[in-house]
This record gives C-alpha cells, sequence and structure tokens, in this order.
C-alpha cells in the first residue's frame, strides 16, 4: 500500500525539489516514489524529481535540505513579483510582463545585491544630467523674444538647440530607456500588453519623430505651409517620461527588496550552534543543522532556544513572546515543552530535542511567510488593468488614422498621415496615466508620515480603504505591552515598609514583573534600600535581606517552599484581585506582608479607535495568543464581542484565511514575531512601532506611536488617497478621449484643424499638471474615517 504523508492542514508537505511547502489538497502535482507519495509546487519541480528521485531525498526517504536559491545557483527557482505563476530555473525576465525574476524559497540570511536595482540606480544617475541638459534646452527656445531683432538670434539657437537635444537625448531613450523598451517588445511578442508597452511606444515614438523632424524639415514645413515657422520636437517629452518611470522602477525595487527582511529577522533569531551535552558529561558546541531528535542540549540563561523540545532537568523562566504575544514571562520544570527561538531568561537546563531544524515552530513560520509573500501577487492598478483594451484602441486608432489620411486626404496625402498618426501616439502617452497613482501615493505617504504612519507598500493604501474586518492582536496593540503593578494591597494598611523592602530585592532580578514592582515603588516615593544574601530560585521567585529582615517575593508555591503556612489573610486580599492578573506575594520575616496584582493595562487610547471603527461600519476582531479569561475581560472593556484566544501564529492566519473565504477583506494590526503570518496573510499587515522588528518588516504600514487611533487616521487617508487615484485617472483618460480623435483629425472636415504634434504634446502635458494639481490636494484634505 502507497504510503501517502500527513495531509492535516495545519501539517503541510516539503517539496523535495525547491523546498517550498505544499498543500496536497489544493496542488495536482505528486509522484510515488518507493512506497510513498511526495508533493510538488508545479510541473517542473514534478519532472525534476521523477527523472532522479534519489539525488532529492535522505536515506530515510525524507525530502533532502535545500539551500536557499541565490542569484549564483543555476538550479535555483525565479519567480516573477507580478506574475507567480511564472517558474522557471535560472535568472531571467518575465514572458509576460518583461520584469527581473526574482529567486524562491526562504533568502539567504544576510542580504545579496539586487542587480537590477543597481542597475537601474546607475542608469538614473546618468539619464539625470542628460535629461536635465535636454529640458533646459527645450525650455531656452521660449526664452529669447519674438522682435525683429531677436530673429536671427532665434533661429540660430533653435537649429543649436534641436541637434544638442538630440545628442543629450539619445543616451536617455537608447540607453537609460532600454530596459522599458525591451519590456514593451516583449510585451507585444507574447500579446500581454501592458503599462511597459504605453512606456516603450510613447517614448519611442516621441523620439523618433523628432528625429524624423530633424533630419527631414520640409516634411512638416510642406504641412503648415510656413517655412519661417521653427520646426517642433519632443526630445524632452521622451526623456521626462524615461526619468519619471525610472524613478517608479527605484522606489519600487527598493520596496520589494525589503519584502525578505522579515525572513532573514526571522532566521537570526535561530541560532546557529547549540551545546550538547554528550554521555559522559562533556558539553560540546555543535553545528545546529547535526542535531537530531533525542538529542540533550545545555541552555544557558540570556540564549535563544535553538530547538523545540522538552525540560529533562532543571528549571527556568521562559520568554515566550516571540510565539505567544504574552509579555508574561512563563515558568517551565521537568516535563514542559520549550519552542525554538524563545528567550531563556533565567535558569539553565537540559533540553531533550523533539524537533529537528527544519521541523520547529518558527522554521514554520519562517516559511509560511515565505510562502504567503509569493502566493499574492502585487495588486493590479487601475491603469494596468485597462492597459489590455487601451494600448489596442489607441494603436487602431492612430493606424485608421493613418489610413483614412492616406486614402482621402488633401495633398500631400502621406505628410497628413503621418502626422496624425504621430499626434495620437503622443497626445496617448502614458505621461499622466503613469503619474495618476504614484502622484498620489507619494503625497499621502508624507502626509501618513508626519501623523506617525509608515507605508512600505504602495498598494498598501489602495487595499486598506477597501478593508470591513480589522483583526487586533491584544498584547502591545490594544494593551501596553509590558506587566505593571494594577495595586499592592498589603495585610496592615499602615505598614509603609512593604515598597522599600519588596523594591531592594527586586532591584537584583531581571525578571519582568520584579521590574514592575521596582517601577511601583518608585511611584510610591519608596526609599532606596540595600539588600544582602540575594537569592533566585528560578520561576518561582527571589529572596534577600533588608535591615535585617528576611524578604520573599513570590509565587503561592515559592513562599511554601520558604516555610510560609499560613495564608489566610493572603486569601482574603486574593479575592479582590481580577481574575486575569498575575499574583505576587510578598513576605517579610516568614509573615505575608502583602499581595502585588500585575496585569496588561489597556492603552488609553485604544477603546476610542475601537468605537471609531465600529462606527464607520468596520467590524472589529480580537485575535490573541493570550488566555481566554484575560482576552475575554480586554476585549470587553473595549467592546469588542468577537475574541478568538490562546492562538498560536499558524491558527492566526488560518482565521485570517477564514474570514477572506468569506469574501471579507481584512486588516490584522500586530507587533510581535508570532504575528508574523498573520500580518502577510492579511489584505494588509499593520504593525505597532513599539513591536517586533520582524512584524514591521512583515506590516506594509507601521505606526510609529504604537496608536490605535493613527490606524483610523490611515484608514481615512487610505480613503482619500484612492478617490484622489480614480479622479487622476479620469483627468488621464478624459484627455485622452477628447484629445486622441481630435489628434486624429475628426474636426478637419468641420473648421479645417488639424492637431499638430505641438498641441498634442501641450495636451499630454496639460493632462499631467492636472493629475500633479490633483493629488497635491491630498496634503491638506481633511481626512475622515468612512468619508
Amino acid at each position: 500500500m502507497t504510503h501517502i504523508q500527513s495531509t492535516d492542514s495545519s501539517e503541510r508537505i516539503r517539496d523535495p525539489v525547491c523546498g517550498m511547502f505544499v498543500d496536497p489538497e489544493t496542488s495536482s502535482y505528486h509522484f510515488d516514489f518507493a512506497d510513498k507519495t511526495y508533493w510538488f509546487c508545479c510541473q517542473r519541480c514534478l519532472t525534476k524529481f521523477s527523472d532522479d528521485p534519489r539525488q532529492y531525498l535522505q536515506s530515510d526517504g525524507t525530502p533532502a535540505k535545500r539551500k536557499a536559491p541565490s542569484p549564483t545557483d543555476e538550479n535555483a527557482q525565479y519567480t516573477c513579483p507580478m506574475h507567480p505563476e511564472v517558474v522557471q530555473i535560472g535568472a531571467g525576465e518575465c514572458p509576460s510582463c518583461g520584469m527581473a525574476l526574482e529567486p524562491m524559497g526562504v533568502p539567504a540570511a544576510e542580504n545579496e545585491p539586487n542587480l537590477e536595482l543597481i542597475d537601474f540606480k546607475n542608469r538614473f544617475r546618468v539619464g539625470a544630467i542628460f535629461a536635465i541638459a535636454v529640458l533646459i534646452l527645450a525650455m531656452g527656445s521660449h526664452v529669447i523674444g519674438e522682435s525683429p531683432r531677436a530673429t536671427i538670434s532665434n533661429m540660430i539657437f533653435h537649429e543649436l538647440s534641436i541637434w544638442l537635444q538630440l545628442v543629450f537625448s539619445t543616451p536617455v531613450v537608447l540607453w537609460c530607456g532600454w530596459p522599458f523598451i525591451k519590456r514593451g517588445v516583449t510585451s507585444v511578442l507574447n500579446c500581454s500588453l501592458n503599462m511597459f508597452t504605453l512606456i516603450a511606444l510613447g517614448t519611442v515614438t516621441a523620439y523618433a519623430a523628432s528625429v524624423v523632424t530633424l533630419i527631414f524639415p520640409d516634411v512638416l514645413r510642406t504641412v503648415f505651409s510656413d517655412t519661417s515657422s521653427q520646426l517642433p520636437v519632443y526630445f524632452e517629452v521622451s526623456a521626462a517620461i524615461i526619468m519619471l518611470v525610472l524613478l517608479g522602477q527605484i522606489l519600487e525595487l527598493n520596496a520589494r527588496d525589503k519584502t525578505s527582511d522579515a525572513l532573514r529577522s526571522l532566521i537570526k533569531l535561530m541560532p546557529s550552534t547549540a551545546m550538547k551535552l554528550k554521555e559522559n558529561g562533556d558539553l560540546e558546541e555543535v553545528d545546529i543543522e547535526t542535531v537530531e531528535t533525542d538529542d540533550l542540549l545545555q541552555i544557558r540563561p540570556g540564549e535563544n532556544i535553538p530547538l523545540d523540545g522538552i525540560v529533562q532537568h532543571g528549571s527556568t523562566t521562559v520568554d515566550e513572546s516571540l510565539l505567544s504575544g504574552e509579555a508574561m514571562p512563563v515558568e517551565k520544570y521537568a516535563g514542559h515543552s520549550v519552542r525554538a527561538g524563545t528567550v531563556n531568561l533565567s535558569g539553565s537546563f537540559v533540553l531533550r530535542v523533539e524537533k529537528k531544524q527544519d521541523e520547529t515552530v518558527l522554521s514554520q513560520i519562517i516559511n509560511m511567510v515565505s510562502v504567503a509573500q509569493r502566493s499574492r501577487a502585487p495588486v493590479q492598478t487601475m491603469a494596468d488593468r485597462v492597459s489590455a483594451w487601451f494600448v489596442p484602441t489607441v494603436l487602431g486608432i492612430a493606424v485608421a488614422s493613418f489610413a483614412v489620411w492616406m486614402n482621402f486626404g488633401p495633398a500631400p496625402q502621406h505628410v497628413y498621415a503621418m502626422v496624425s498618426f504621430v499626434s495620437v501616439l503622443i497626445i496617448a502617452c502614458p505621461c499622466a496615466l503613469g503619474l495618476a497613482t504614484p502622484m498620489s501615493i507619494v503625497v499621502a505617504v508624507g502626509r501618513a508620515a508626519l501623523s506617525g504612519i509608515l507605508v512600505k507598500d504602495a498598494k498598501a493604501l489602495e487595499q486598506l480603504s477597501g478593508v470591513d474586518t480589522i483583526l487586533v492582536d491584544k498584547t502591545g496593540t490594544v494593551t501596553q505591552g509590558k506587566p505593571e503593578v494594577i495595586v499592592v494591597r498589603t495585610k496592615n494598611p499602615d505598614d509603609d515598609k512593604v515598597p522599600g523592602y519588596a523594591a531592594a530585592v527586586c532591584r537584583a532580578s531581571e525578571h519582568p514583573l520584579a521590574i514592575a514592582i521596582v517601577s511601583w515603588a518608585e511611584q510610591t516615593d519608596a526609599p532606596i534600600l540595600g539588600y544582602e544574601n540575594f537569592e533566585a530560585f528560578p520561576g518561582m521567585g527571589i529572596a534577600g535581606q533588608v535591615e535585617q529582615r528576611s524578604v520573599l517575593v513570590g509565587n503561592r508555591g515559592f513562599l511554601e517552599s520558604q516555610n510560609v503556612s499560613d495564608f489566610t489573610s493572603a486569601d482574603v486580599l486574593i479575592n479582590q484581585c481580577q481574575n486575569e492578573s498575575t499574583i505576587v506575594f510578598i513576605a517579610i520575616d516568614g509573615d505575608i506582608a502583602a499581595v502585588a496584582e500585575i496585569s496588561d493595562l489597556i492603552k488609553q487610547t485604544s477603546k476610542n479607535a475601537i468605537r471609531a471603527f465600529q462606527s464607520s461600519g468596520l467590524e472589529v476582531i480580537m485575535a490573541t495568543g493570550d488566555q481566554q479569561g484575560a482576552a475575554a475581560a480586554i476585549a470587553e472593556s473595549c467592546g469588542i464581542a468577537d475574541v478568538h484566544a490562546c492562538l498560536l501564529p499558524h491558527q492566526k492566519a488560518d482565521l485570517v484565511k477564514h474570514l477572506q473565504q468569506q469574501n471579507r477583506r481584512v486588516a490584522f494590526i500586530g507587533d510581535g514575531i508570532n504575528d508574523a503570518p498573520a500580518l502577510v496573510q492579511a489584505d494588509v499587515g499593520i504593525a505597532m512601532g513599539s513591536g517586533a522588528d520582524v512584524a514591521m518588516d512583515c506590516a506594509e504600514i507601521t505606526v510609529v506611536n504604537s496608536n490605535l487611533q493613527s490606524v483610523v487616521q490611515a484608514v481615512g487617508l487610505a480613503q482619500a488617497t484612492t478617490k484622489n487615484i480614480r479622479q487622476n485617472l479620469f483627468f488621464a483618460f478624459f484627455y485622452n478621449s477628447i484629445g486622441v480623435p481630435i489628434a486624429a483629425g475628426v474636426l478637419y472636415p468641420v473648421i479645417g484643424v488639424l492637431l499638430s504634434p505641438v498641441l498634442a504634446a501641450a495636451a499630454m502635458s496639460l493632462s499631467s499638471v492636472s493629475v500633479i494639481a490633483n493629488a497635491l490636494r491630498l496634503r491638506n484634505v481633511k481626512i475622515l474615517l468612512g468619508g
């Protein structure tokens, strides 16, 4: 019987060729070998595996470890960021859009140079010098007056100027713009018309028409019957478009280049070595990749736990905020489970390994983020969506105009036909169309930055404007993310020694709960006292002597182990505490003097922000790794009815998927590493600036001040920006819809007017000015959520 690996949706199967995780329920590529079924992400991986399965497998039949692909790896798989269905072996360009392909899989720990970005920056630096010179020359012809005295000077300057414009614009168009021209040609050959088609068509036409005008001046002089008129050229048009497009591509590549930073941050959390405990009791530092299941590792205080496993000997306190998002440290004893990437705070213990490096929860998070980033193609802008019909329509009009003038126009027909053809293409040049979205985004991003909102990805604003569901993490998002003393209830209200004594011993500890007690004592103006004989008991509490008196601070089990037996008064004090709070006992000379109630407080702005979301029609849901009791209490206080607690990182991402399957558009707001899969899976990921770097790397938007009210502003700004973009696109298409027919000559039979290329270029420039002016309004527009 053929053995098929588990197809549980929570346990995806690794592709043995490329190393990607595959869901057997959605993948149709599989192959049976040695009584096992292996699954693949695409047909190419299946074919490679079927040719020689053994080179991709270990001796036990499990997939061999695959190195992350790099530009120097000839066998690395590459995909297109715009068309993720395009996969090929080795670097190259996308056959659909012409963009440079990017390596698949988990990136290397260190950044590798982006050759395309480096190339575009070099082209921009060189091109900017020549383009500025062309623009100065083009404007200079309008500076010299038209008086009789200036006529000769004007003619001499014009003749020299256009030849210099040709010299300076040639490297801009033919070298700086070559990647776009090549992509435009590729899009035509592959019948996949897009923005690059328009860019290449517009710039080459403007440049070629200018060269023809310069070399064959009599052509246009015949059309206008004016031998003294200055000949129109469009070198500055082609140069300006190329530089604008280059700048946009550089900004886009910079943003795309940072999408792997989140994965690199996660990878760096995994130690490369571990201290292995040998059978004779000696310690040996070994490579983490060589550690096997059931090996024993010595974990010291302050170290990141390298692998998932069980505490074999010892006890400690572990910071599990990496996975659970909960700020409170967790006490660990023999038999307790610990996870890779979490931090061992205090004690030293022996770990029995349960999962190897590529099987840990942290590794699963890394792969989930990697797969989610590749599975979501960038949202197509409205300009790209209409390119499929806009480009052939413009070409059809231009060709039809040329044919009509050749067959029915007055003499010289071929001259009128050429002028009409060139005018249509120039007025349809995608300058305004290309500026419509970027200009609004640039202004909106600047406006957001002033409010402490950092937008990493331009398309995030468009996506955020359409969300209908807000998922919020609890710890660090709705709450402050660090333990604070709510109240200290003393057995004797008149005992003013408790704050000073408790703080004295707690100052010697780095435990988060001890730090919270010290902070509380400082607020009560307690005196700073010295301590003696300090001793920490990992996972339990601390002890010391202050002014010759014994002081204990810790949990109930710790006090009982120190022979404190009378908890009658403490139980009375505990009954006044909230269920979700953490209780810390303070005993002096063997008697319980006080109990401290410690909790994670709600941020002052969270309640107002959640009400603002709800009043605008957005549904707010809490998704947290914290316990149900604490989560429910916080949610109720904020007015959130739907609460999902005790969620692991992949379960948060699954919740986002579940909502998306209900045709909801989801924004996830979080601050921890454990939120990374959900931040990537959501339509828009929003990170709190006070949280983990990985969360900010995964999110498209970061709120620097960690204030939910700023997220409310971000949603309002996103809605205003999307509206502005639509207005810009209207301006761009309005000018084209009016200008293209006029350029084709529809008014000539009526009033004898044929739009010259000069006026076509002016109309094109006017549409760009309209777009820019409208985008600049975002600097002062009043942001209203839901408006």
